[in-house]
């Protein structure tokens, strides 16, 4: 963990800002444009709410104010008693039947107030009759704690869509319902640099993170959002991204109320190169299930959810630990000078176990030079490896050799993180190494991390040593201690190259949305013409094709479209015209197509199958089948998804998926994701597929999905023909739901 109180760490970035708490972090531009819409009506640009007032009020109202011993109430009144004071604010207890509570005068009633109050907190069992006195009062920010709300089923959820709808009408802000006191912790002042603001919808579960005052991590708040009726999770990530004491964000979220909103949150915190580290619940089907009994929120399809937090550069993890480091270090840690990191040990196996999990991890350990390797060998024996990872031989560390090992690595230019794993507590050369690493992480600009892997944690090279640096990054595990190091690089070559998707998004439709809205049939399916038309108006290159309505027209749309041809039946009823033999493939002669329209014709009459007519088209070969569709999520709306096509895709389930909009790099990131890349690379002496030409359909078909987005329900093109290099890619088929 990055320690204590001495000195500060910044985190720093090309295009963003993070520096020493309390200063300004400059960055680019930010759009506070809210009314700016896309294609849809939706808007481009968080609207970030100012929750000063709420964090640090200059009054506050307690409504059921109490001090009578052994009720809930009174232990609340008396914390936040204790919070306003630290906070500056004064206190106002509201109850109909006491002249006071702990010594303070009460209020009868919310309309007995004196002046205006920033926050009420209210300490009744419904809060849904307060909430119009509050409005009359003109108070701004409200909290209630009461639960039996969405959490609980239908009922609850009616119950919080009328407490909803009382808050929006009156111009409220309100955290909760079935929130808890965590925004009213007492959080410790004696810490500098810069802090983790913290996010929970369930406020146990951010205790891991709030504990890390007592190794030295600042934090500056903690929003426990609960149910978020009306205050939610993007609302406090927007507010944190623009506090300039935040060196990162960590999130606990079991739903999300609104997938746009988190996104354009995100899009937020990106923009200005504040990290954001959630944990979001239900990976799985019982994760999912539980988080919905606990706050009534939609999870999401979750490989949606975990596209579009890596569209936006959040970094998720799955452990409350790992939260922990990596918002830790995220937060604290310097720009990568380089990429490469070292493994040190005194133990040729513990490096070699460390560089071993690294390397999976995705971290990059790059073999040092011949000159490197020459100069270490002066103080370690030649017999050990010093490659990369470097094996001290456990004796070196325990005299002046031990500092100059350490110095000579962290100056090899290809190296930016050095991590050194101490297995077990080895006094005196475990205490020795330690000293020489936090000497050194003091005079150089590059991370040093150390994994303390002793079960006991009581030692003073840890205590006392360890967690008194805030240069050194300190984990328990190698697990940890990977996954915060990944997330640092990967978070700053984000930062340095992002360009927010959301400034490029179409405001208006385009010329090929006309066309397209005259071909839509709401509540039905397309025909694969009617499909392919509206493709066609999107750009999107399809076979040479005539749709015909008699054996005779099929002869000569054959030679029109040149031999050999397909023949397939459309119909806006057919789903999958081959397992019904409505498809005829490799026709080279007049007679065979004759033949194939009056055998598809019986087919499609035995079938009771209507159609719009026989298709003939080019015959399109030597190609990759691919699949690019849309598909309406509940969470985020219209996806995208790009895959390994044809009989495949529901064999392999090889697919990537992104929420628009997005730009070509996130295209092409789609497809590297893909275990079947390779065959878009060539294979077995086939050519390499025109990625580029796949590329570009993928953006086409986001438009349409960002355009046509409230219009269709579901749309497959499959398969999508990938050409060799430079040929480009044609839609062989398609299906098109309306909504």
């Amino acid at each position: 963990m990055l320690g204590s109180t001495h000195g500060t760490l910044t985190t720093d970035s090309r295009r963003a800002r993070v520096i020493a708490c309390g200063e300004q972090r400059p960055g680019p531009v930010v759009h506070d444009r809210v009314d700016d819409l896309d294609v849809s009506g939706r808007p481009l640009y968080a609207d970030v709410p100012d929750l000063t007032r709420f964090f640090r009020p200059e009054s506050v109202a307690v409504i059921g104010a109490s001090d009578a011993e052994g009720r809930p109430n009174t232990g609340i009144t008396r914390q936040l008693l204790g919070w306003a004071e630290r906070v500056g604010a004064r206190v106002h207890p509201v109850h109909p039947t006491r002249p006071s509570v702990f010594g303070i005068p009460c209020a009868a009633s919310v309309a007995d107030l004196p002046g205006q109050v920033d926050l009420a907190v209210l300490l009744v069992a419904d809060p849904l009759p307060v909430i119009e006195e509050l409005a009359d009062a003109k108070v701004r920010f409200a909290v209630a704690f009461a639960s039996g709300f969405a959490e609980t089923g239908a009922e609850g959820a009616e119950a919080q869509e009328r407490l909803a709808q009382a808050v929006r009408r009156s111009g409220i802000r309100l955290l909760g319902p079935n929130t808890n006191l965590n925004a009213f912790e007492r959080f410790r002042e004696d810490l500098t640099g810069p802090a983790i603001a913290l996010i929970t919808q369930s406020g146990h579960q951010g205790r891991p993170v709030f504990a890390l005052q007592e190794l030295g991590i600042r934090l500056s708040h903690w929003a426990p959002t609960g149910n978020e009726a009306d205050l939610e999770t993007a609302d406090f990530l927007s507010w944190f991204a623009e506090q300039p004491e935040v060196g990162a964000i960590a999130c606990y979220v079991e739903g999300l109320k609104d997938g746009r909103a988190f996104l354009l949150a995100a899009d937020r915190a990106a923009r200005r190169g504040v990290p954001v580290v959630a944990v979001k619940v239900g990976r799985t089907e019982t994760g999912a299930r539980t988080a919905a009994s606990h706050t009534g929120k939609l999870t999401g399809a979750d490989d949606v959810v975990d596209a579009a937090m890596r569209q936006f550069g959040v970094v998720r993890v799955d452990g409350l630990d790992e939260l922990q480091d990596t918002a830790a270090l995220l937060a604290r840690a310097r720009t990568p000078l380089a990429d490469g990191v070292a493994v040190y040990s005194i133990s040729g196996g513990t490096g070699a176990h460390a560089a071993d999990l690294a390397t999976a991890a995705g971290l990059r350990l790059p073999r040092l030079s011949a000159a490197k390797q020459t100069e270490l060998h002066q103080w370690i024996p030649e017999y050990l490896s010093v490659a990369n990872p470097v094996d001290n031989g456990g004796h070196p560390v325990g005299d002046h050799r031990g500092r100059k090992i350490i110095d000579a690595i962290l100056a090899d230019p290809s190296i930016g993180v050095l991590i050194c794993p101490v297995t077990g507590p080895f006094p005196p050369l475990s205490d020795k190494l330690v000293a020489d690493l936090v000497e050194a992480a003091e005079e150089t600009d590059k991370l040093v991390c150390v994994v303390w892997g002793s079960p006991v944690g009581t030692e003073a090279a840890y205590r006392e040593v360890l967690l008194a640096s805030s240069r050194v990054a300190t984990f328990r595990t190698v697990g940890n201690c990977l996954t915060a190091v990944r997330a640092w690089l990967d978070h700053h070559r984000f930062v340095s190259d992002y360009r927010s998707p959301f400034d490029e998004a179409p405001r208006g439709p385009s010329p090929s949305f006309r066309k397209a809205e005259a071909l839509m049939r709401p509540g039905r399916q397309l025909s694969e013409h009617g499909a392919k038309q509206l493709l066609r108006a999107y750009g999107i290159r399809v076979p040479r094709e005539q749709l015909v309505t008699s054996a005779a027209a099929a002869v000569r749309a054959a030679a029109q479209v040149g031999y050999p041809v397909v023949m397939k039946a459309s119909g806006a009823q057919i789903a999958h015209k081959s397992e019904l033999g409505l498809v005829k493939i490799g026709l080279t002669s007049a007679s065979q197509v004759r033949d194939a329209y009056r055998e598809l014709m019986d087919i499609a009459r035995y079938e009771g199958v209507s159609l719009d007519g026989i298709l003939v088209c080019q015959m399109v070969e030597q190609g990759v089948e691919m699949v690019v569709g849309v598909t309406h999520d509940a969470l985020f709306g219209p996806t995208v998804t790009v895959g390994l096509g044809g009989v495949l895709v529901e064999v392999l389930r090889d697919s990537a998926v992104r929420v628009p909009p997005f730009g070509e790099d996130q295209a092409r990131a789609m497809l590297a994701e893909l275990r079947g890349r390779a065959l878009l690379d060539g294979v077995r002496g086939r050519p390499p597929a025109d990625r580029d030409a796949l590329v570009e359909v993928v953006l086409r078909v986001q438009r349409m999905a960002l355009e046509l987005g409230e219009h269709v329900a579901e749309l497959d093109i499959n398969p999508l023909l990938v050409l060799p290099r430079g040929q480009g890619a044609v839609a062989l088929d398609a299906l098109v739901v309306c909504r």
